[in-house]
């Protein structure tokens, strides 16, 4: 018999989880952008979102003292002793160690890109290689690209095989599963593989929408899509699934209205950084000027605060 047609194959998953109202998405989202937000729960959501933070750098010209000096700041965002820390760095595989050793014992987890990260154009067993590297240098999460040419051909199963293989390679590890929204190119997608992965994780497991690496990555509309997705698959599993939209959230306005999405989607229960991550390093100093402004009434200029890493 054969196989058959990525049309097929997406016509018939869509009849068993829904397609996507684009119009009632963009309607939704675009509500959240004029909600009103006192100063207590505009506070509490900056902080929240601090929490909420993953601090990544994923560049080639990396050194264990640009590692160290992430760590530091993830650990201590800003000189306020009561802020919380962030919610994890994110490195290459070859820095899992260096993070690890200034982390370790803190609430910030290490995090690691792998399986051929951006691309995951690779062989397989060279992915599952590198996450289990990862691992056993002491990587708490995982984050994995999934296979988008098997997915727009239609090849379900070879996706859910390959998120289940390294599913497996991270043992206690929590694993991330990156859809890379913008090749996915419609709602419908992005919903079709959101239940793909969801499928095959674990409580506690995440899907993201991106790798922070090409023209566009996460927006109202698709984090809206994919928490549309959790609630649906919790609905009628029971299975709490994280999310974590990445790469474009650059001020805190904006994570607010993320936050907002959150609560009116998913409920309070997924208003914790166990379930819920920015992956927006350059967000961080935002959220730190504007928690600075409440406090005082006026705005610290950028240079007060250290750089933070990439977007992503």
């Amino acid at each position: 018999m054969p196989p058959r047609s990525p049309n097929a194959a997406h016509a018939r998953l869509l009849e068993e989880i829904g397609s996507v109202d684009q119009v009632g998405i963009e309607e939704r989202v675009a509500k959240y952008t004029t909600r009103s937000i006192k100063k207590s729960a505009k506070v509490w959501g900056l902080r929240m979102a601090v929490s909420m933070t993953d601090l990544t750098t994923l560049e080639g010209k990396d050194t264990p003292g640009k590692i160290e000096s992430l760590c530091r700041k993830a650990l201590r965002p800003h000189d306020d002793p009561t802020l919380p820390p962030v919610a994890a760095v994110c490195v290459y595989p070859a820095m899992v160690s260096r993070a690890k050793a200034i982390v370790g014992g803190s609430k910030v987890k290490v995090a690691s890109v792998a399986t051929a990260f951006p691309s995951g154009q690779t062989h397989f067993r060279t992915r599952l290689a590198e996450v289990r590297g990862a691992v056993a240098d002491g990587a708490d999460e995982i984050d994995m690209v999934i296979n988008r040419g098997a997915f727009l051909s239609g090849d379900f199963a070879r996706v859910e095989d390959e998120i289940s293989g390294v599913l497996e390679a991270c043992g206690k590890a929590a694993l991330k599963v990156i859809l890379e929204v913008s090749e996915l190119e419609t709602y419908d997608s992005i919903r079709a593989a959101s239940f793909i992965a969801m499928g095959v994780l674990r409580p506690g497991d995440f899907i993201k929408t991106s790798t922070g690496k090409t023209t566009l990555n996460a927006t109202l509309g698709n984090n809206q899509v994919m928490l549309e997705a959790i609630r649906d698959f919790f609905k009628d599993t029971g299975i709490a699934i994280g999310m974590k939209p990445a790469g474009g959230i650059k001020t805190a306005k904006q994570s607010l209205q993320f936050l907002i999405a959150v609560k009116e989607t998913l409920g309070d229960a997924w208003l914790t950084n166990r379930r819920y991550r920015f992956g927006a390093s350059s967000l961080l100093n935002d959220l730190l000027r504007q928690l600075e402004k409440e406090k005082t009434g006026n705005y610290q200029a950028p240079y007060n605060f250290s750089d933070s890493a990439e977007s992503y």
